[in-house]
């Protein structure tokens, strides 16, 4: 048998895709205690939709990002729980994605930028399923 000269890394590439790097840093993003959810309500909304037909799934809502051949960048949109330190979560997110992105992947993380775009109060949710408003006796006026 033949000996091939040069190392492994040499007799090949490897291509990471840009999903596979979005899906590691929203479901690591995800797994910091103070998220509540990722993405803009919208965004929320049409992943829920994707999901529901079949297609898409919700582990990118609210994460984009540009990857490069050795580098990679992220950015991030979170909903915090109130309550908690925004800027200690946002802190938290960051060193998790940073961790787990280069762990899974092997590239190196440049930057997170995270923008927080709402704080989530318990019974916020109530809204959606009616906006009219409502009399002190709990009927709805028109």
């Amino acid at each position: 048998m033949a000996e091939i000269e040069g190392s492994p890394e040499q007799r090949g590439t490897t291509t990471i895709a840009d999903s596979v790097v979005a899906k590691t840093a929203g479901m690591a993003a995800r797994e910091v205690p103070g998220v509540h959810a990722m993405g803009s309500g919208t965004a929320q909304r049409i992943g829920a939709m994707r999901q529901a037909m079949g297609g898409g799934t919700a582990a990118t809502s609210g994460v984009s990002v540009e990857v490069g051949t050795t580098e990679t960048a992220v950015d991030l949109v979170i909903v915090v729980d109130y309550g908690e330190r925004i800027h200690k979560v946002a802190q938290k997110v960051r060193e998790h994605v940073i961790t787990a992105v280069e762990r899974t992947t092997g590239m190196d993380v440049v930057e997170v930028n995270i923008s927080v775009n709402d704080i989530y109060i318990e019974g916020d949710d109530d809204e959606d399923s009616d906006n009219r408003p409502t009399s002190p006796s709990g009927r709805s006026l028109d």
